[in-house]
């Protein structure tokens, strides 16, 4: 979904993801949907490792990817001492711990580095290797570059 600021993409997600009704029609979503999203749902007050053990728990069995995601040595400090990057990096985790076939991604670059951003891409390019499917929500040219198919629309009008 590609768009300006203000033109629905979030809404959009959120609507595939089940959090918002659409204003008309219905949705249909054939398996489970994991969301990235600027709230990333991880408890503040737990440390890295407790808040994605938790989900683990809820979602099933997930491989440990902090290290690949350069969140090994953050395991023991607290979420809300993380910066934004490493708490999109932690959300990554709990999505791929999910293993949810179908992925929600609402400007997932924003707040990463170069190198972190380049990762989550190519995980993002390998969910989708495997068989799952993206929806990615985003403004930014880098990720309209790599994008398979490419939907704009206009939601507000």
């Amino acid at each position: 979904l590609a768009g300006h600021n203000g033109i629905g993409k979030s809404s959009a997600i959120r609507i595939l993801a089940g959090l918002m009704r659409p204003f008309a029609g219905t949705v249909e979503r054939h398996g489970a949907a994991g969301l990235i999203d600027e709230r990333m749902a991880l408890d503040p007050g737990q440390p890295l490792g407790k808040a994605l053990d938790f989900w683990r728990r809820i979602d099933g069995p997930a491989d440990n990817q902090a290290d690949r995601l350069g969140l090994y040595d953050l395991l023991d400090v607290p979420v809300r001492y993380l910066s934004t990057g490493q708490k999109k990096r932690a959300a990554l985790a709990r999505l791929i711990g999910q293993q949810a076939a179908i992925w929600l991604l609402d400007e997932p670059l924003n707040g990463l580095d170069t190198q972190a951003a380049r990762l989550v891409e190519t995980m993002a390019e390998e969910h989708c290797e495997a068989g799952g499917i993206c929806v990615i929500a985003s403004h930014q040219p880098f990720v309209l570059e790599h994008m398979q198919r490419l939907e704009l629309a206009d939601f507000a009008a």
